[in-house]
């Protein structure tokens, strides 16, 4: 539901928990230890029941023709859960495990069940039965569990003569080894066939690829021909990499030669399965170009640098193809050639996520990689007051999953099927080498399931219910935090909290003094200051490379769609927003907010509002007259003793998104449309004038301010260039006194007199402008100029 302000300051707000995990209870963020902690410390521990079919032999047969499709179903009270089935295979391998939560497990005896697949109903064939209380007890790192066999038997209990099945059963926790590809039975009665959407909904870690930049500079071509002889050729290169298309200028020469020296900027990742391609085209009309020649240049060919050094160019044959019938080319015998300096940066780190919000600063080439300075781990546990997504059988319900990212390693959690308050206690671990980046988290509903009777799976987007950004520098190191954070989401009518997220993290680590040394080297790596990309560039490549990285993710199985990339990656955050501008300049506002504070009590001591205040300020800068060489030190013990006053008041969680701070409480509704209008954009023509009229009217604004500064600052820098020739002159004198004076003068008798006069008592003033100031107020500018 949405919320009004006194509303939020409740329900939008982080809140500190003290939950029992692993170990102990974490109060304070330290952890009470009530067992033996194991790997698993940030999680509660889940017992599960996990039953692995694993193979048959010897299976009897159903009838004197001797074939058997055979699957097996495992009962455990209410809940089952099937394997595939084989068609006529009597010694079939099915090796698939089945978790059944502890807490759910209300019966006396584990069934599993040996059935013959048929068109109308599957057959009975053989039963084993297992006493849940005989189960035994795996705990990491025991080894796995050893399968045994187990007779078969009829529906009385009755051995069989022959069939054997291959069975491992145990009781473990969420650490075991097959909780991660075993079917869970909160899973298995959603979807119409588990064995085809059981990809959609297991936890998987993924390790994105590594971008390079590859940098192409195209200098010219010798030896082409254009495709009409009887003008002169106006020629131009292409450069293409997968989705990736840049040009050269066209240039015109009545030579064979063509001089371009170009050079252009390209995101790849690893594997290299895409060539690069250079084509040489002549425009033949207004958007328009037939190609001349081209050549294909794979990437693994290509020379890898990690610095500025200069890379050796090459020569290119350009092949050229000839028709020789509709069915056939051939490669014309004469080569044209092409000239260029092609190789991969590894110097830089390539941009995949926005630049506030990194989670990896460290180069491609990872010979230039420091150790990493830390460890952070992140417990998933559970969400709260998920809002419904989707109609299930007349009623509201959600399939929840989270999703983490953290430098180059995503990992996404099982799929809790049909509930609203998902408990997921899953934990991982990161690598950090870097403090100064972001964790983000974040929680989407599952829309690939299909219910039965309804469509297909795979082809839906999964539903954003909301992200976590936790930066690094703002945690301490060893505490464990623990809080529940809102789910907020922006939508057209507003801001709206769609749960909550429970979270354990904690950031440790190894050498404090590493740790602290990082605070003096660069943010990014040498590259980007030796050779330095330009803003627009950047945020052209870091497009690409989100789509790289959404495509690559979205191959894997399961595949990370790539809605959920872009979302957690930020690929739209560039795009123009009225909310984010205003919240941008209020940002900019509460800056400067300290300076407008000071000023103002200034002012306040010169218009003698408390005259002991007053009376304290000029003692205060008699004594700093007297002993100038105490002002530096002053000032930095007074911000030591103000920084260790705000240590009792230090923040005791981790930052959090701020509907305030985000202008999203009294942003108009017109705005948010506009912010979620599609790009270009998709809304009829009226409301893009209108919009359009609305965007001119606060560029005025801003072009009027730019117009102002620039004023001043060129009334400043024509004073001495005799534009107005009287005003030039009468500086000029002021000057040579204003010099003659200070030379002879104690700077700190002339201080005292600029403090005295400046706070002089209100008797002493006027409500005119200063002289000086309608000095200055009368200097030309270059506004003049202006058409």
């Amino acid at each position: 539901m949405f919320y009004s302000s006194a509303q939020q300051q409740l329900d939008f707000q982080l809140k500190e928990t003290s939950p029992y995990l692993g170990g102990g209870r974490i109060v304070g963020g330290r952890m009470i230890l009530s067992e033996k902690a194991g790997a698993y410390d940030l999680v509660e521990k889940m017992e599960y029941l996990y039953i692995r079919v694993v193979k048959a032999r010897d299976l009897p047969a159903k009838d004197i023709t001797g074939s058997l499709d055979p699957y097996v179903e495992v009962r455990v009270g209410n809940y089952k859960g099937t394997t595939k089935h084989f068609v006529k295979n009597q010694s079939p391998e099915w090796n698939h495990a089945f978790a059944f939560p502890k807490e759910r497990v209300q019966a006396s005896f584990v069934e599993v069940v040996l059935k013959d697949k048929n068109l109308g109903k599957d057959d009975f064939v053989s039963i084993v039965r297992i006493d849940v209380h005989e189960i035994p007890t795996r705990v990491p790192p025991d080894s796995p569990l050893a399968p045994q066999w187990y007779r078969l038997e009829d529906k009385k209990g009755e051995k069989l003569s022959k069939g054997e099945l291959m069975l491992a059963v145990w009781h473990g926790t969420q650490a075991d080894e097959s909780f991660a590809h075993a079917t869970h039975c909160d899973a298995i009665a959603a979807a119409v066939d588990p064995h085809t959407f059981s990809n959609y909904i297991r936890a998987k870690v993924y390790h994105a690829p590594r971008l390079w930049y590859v940098r192409v500079h195209i200098v010219e071509a010798h030896d082409v021909f254009a495709l009409d002889k009887s003008r002169v050729p106006d020629v131009l290169c292409k450069a293409r990499l997968g989705n990736q298309l840049l040009r050269t200028k066209a240039i015109q020469s009545r030579t064979a030669g063509f001089f371009w020296n170009e050079e252009f900027m390209f995101v790849a990742a690893e594997p290299f399965e895409e060539e690069l391609v250079l084509s040489v085209e002549e425009r033949v009309a207004h958007n328009k170009d037939e190609e001349i020649s081209r050549v294909h240049i794979p990437l693994t060919t290509i020379e890898k640098r990690t610095d500025d050094r200069i890379i050796k160019s090459r020569w290119w044959n350009l092949k050229k193809h000839v028709a020789v019938d509709l069915d056939q080319l051939k490669e014309d015998k004469f080569s044209s050639k092409i000239h260029a300096r092609i190789c991969l940066d590894g110097g830089y780190h390539v941009l995949d996520e926005s630049t506030h919000y990194c989670s990896d600063l460290r180069p491609t080439a990872k010979q230039l990689w420091e150790p990493p300075v830390g460890l952070l781990e992140l417990g998933i546990l559970n969400a709260t007051g998920l809002h419904p997504m989707k109609s299930r059988e007349t009623r509201g319900t959600c399939d929840p999953y989270c999703v983490a990212k953290y430098g180059h390693k995503w990992v996404r959690t099982r799929t809790i099927v049909d509930e609203l308050n998902p408990r997921f206690h899953e934990q991982y671990t990161w690598d950090v080498y870097d403090h100064a980046t972001v964790l983000t988290v974040g929680v989407f509903d599952n829309c690939q399931l299909v219910e039965k009777g309804f469509g297909s799976g795979g082809g839906n987007k999964d539903v954003k219910i909301g992200k976590v950004r936790i930066r690094l520098s703002t945690l301490e190191t060893g505490r464990i935090y623990t809080n529940s954070y809102p789910l907020l989401l922006l939508h057209n009518s507003g801001v709206k909290k769609m749960g909550e997220i429970h979270l354990a993290i904690r950031f440790s680590v190894t050498s404090m003094l590493n740790a602290m040394s990082i605070y003096s080297k660069p943010l990014l790596p040498m590259m980007h200051y030796v050779r330095p990309l330009p803003i627009v560039q950047q945020e052209l490549l870091r497009h690409q490379a989100v789509q790289i990285v959404a495509a690559r993710l979205s191959r894997m199985e399961p595949p990370l769609r790539k809605e959920v990339v872009e979302y957690l990656s930020d690929a739209h955050s560039h795009l123009w927003s009225m909310r984010r501008s205003k919240a941008n300049f209020f940002r900019l506002m509460s800056v400067f907010s300290g300076l407008f504070a000071v000023w103002k009590w200034f002012s306040d001591v010169c218009s003698w509002k408390n005259p002991a205040t007053t009376i304290l300020a000029h003692i205060l800068f008699i004594m700093l007259l007297c002993f100038p060489e105490l002002i530096l030190p002053t000032a930095y013990l007074y911000m030591f003793l103000i920084g260790v006053w705000n240590y009792r008041f230090r923040p005791r969680y981790p930052p959090h998104m701020n509907t305030k701070i985000s202008h999203v409480e009294a942003v108009h509704p017109d705005e948010l449309d506009e912010e979620f209008d599609t790009y270009p954009t998709s809304r009829s023509l009226e409301i893009v004038r209108m919009r359009y009229d609305r965007l001119r009217s606060v560029a005025g604004r801003i072009q009027t301010a730019v117009g102002d500064i620039a004023t001043q600052g060129e009334r400043l820098l024509l004073l001495l260039t005799w534009r107005d020739p009287r005003a030039t002159a009468m500086f000029l004198v002021y000057c040579l006194c204003a010099a003659t004076v200070l030379y002879v003068t104690p700077f700190q008798i002339m201080a005292a007199v600029w403090g005295f006069y400046y706070m002089r008592h209100p008797r002493f003033r006027q409500k005119l402008p200063s002289a000086p100031l309608n000095f200055f107020r009368r200097l030309p500018s270059k506004i003049d100029c202006l058409l």
